[in-house]
């Protein structure tokens, strides 16, 4: 599915957001920058937008970009090369529960919007917790269940009627969005996933909520 709508994917992501993703992912990348890394891994890259914003800013991070999906990397690699930053950049072709990098052997884990699309989030950040060196960072930008009961409602038509059609009719992949609305209300809340995140071996867990409350960013420090 990844793969199909690969060519369309950062149009639908600009049209489903309205355009509110790039304010969220410069506020990861804020956070990212913060401790000064000088590898970056962002599991989960799809086509790029983070890593390739992380390998621009300032003097630019050696940025690698894990997916599974081969039609996403593609898209990312022609983006790092016309954007010239693909000397700062290596897109990998991986899974996210085993990332294919050395034990300690990055200072910063970034990912965007991945963690509703995997089986295992303990093993997940197991696996984070494994390539980052002690006192490293990890940053992770997600959709949550809204709290508030009338935006959640607001929230929900939004999701489970206009975002399907949209996405058949930008990517024409009769099913690729129809799991977004399911996925987002069976995710655990901000606050179980922080617990998720603190039993992996993270410590100083942070929860800074946008979007309404529809988005969180989650910071923690590698022990």
């Amino acid at each position: 599915m990844f793969d199909a709508i690969a060519p369309r994917y950062d149009l639908l992501n600009f049209l489903i957001s309205l355009g509110m993703h790039h304010g969220w992912r410069r506020r990861a990348i804020r956070e990212a920058l913060a401790a000064k890394p000088r590898v970056v891994l962002d599991v989960g890259t799809g086509t790029g937008d983070l890593a390739l914003a992380l390998a621009r800013a300032g003097a630019g991070p050696e940025v690698v970009g894990l997916d599974f999906a081969g039609a996403m990397l593609d898209v990312a690699k022609h983006r790092a090369e016309r954007t010239q930053v693909s000397e700062r950049t290596r897109f990998v072709m991986g899974d996210a529960l085993r990332p294919p990098l050395a034990d300690r052997s990055v200072d910063v884990v970034v990912s965007g919007f991945l963690l509703r699309n995997v089986d295992g989030l303990p093993e997940v950040f197991s696996a984070m917790a494994r390539v980052l060196r002690p006192g490293g960072r990890l940053v992770i930008l997600e959709m949550t269940p809204m709290r508030h009961p009338l935006l959640r409602q607001v929230f929900r038509l939004y999701f489970n009627r206009w975002v399907p059609l949209m996405g058949r009719l930008v990517s024409r992949h009769a099913s690729a969005y129809s799991w977004l609305p399911q996925s987002v209300d069976e995710f655990l809340s901000a606050e179980e996933l922080a617990a998720v995140i603190a039993a992996a071996g993270f410590a100083d867990v942070r929860v800074r909520r946008l979007g309404l409350g529809s988005v969180a960013i989650h910071t923690a420090t590698r022990v």
